[in-house]
């Protein structure tokens, strides 16, 4: 198997889930840097409700939209997917 070099798998543009170790943000990914993820129309997600319910349905029980955009510390990543329903706007 061929190794592709500086190959990243984050897609700008793309709209993401993101979870860290304390907390779930949704947004748009416009820029990636060695140390960070820049997400513009992001929210805090307080509460999924049930995860596979979150992700499939786009179900949000709790959201927290951030004012301008916010920048997510890889360090802090556990995993990320594809968001594949509008960004939510509206504070829940």
């Amino acid at each position: 198997m061929k190794k592709e070099k500086n190959k990243s798998v984050w897609k700008i543009g793309k709209n993401y889930v993101i979870r860290t170790v304390t907390m779930i943000q949704v947004g748009k990914l416009i820029k990636v840097t060695e140390n960070e993820l820049v997400l513009d129309s992001a929210s805090w997600i307080a509460d999924t409700g049930r995860w596979t319910n979150f992700l499939k349905d786009g179900t949000i029980n709790e959201c927290e939209p951030f004012v301008g955009t916010a920048i997510v510390g890889r360090h802090a990543l556990i995993d990320a997917t594809i968001w594949n329903h509008p960004l939510p706007t509206e504070q829940k």
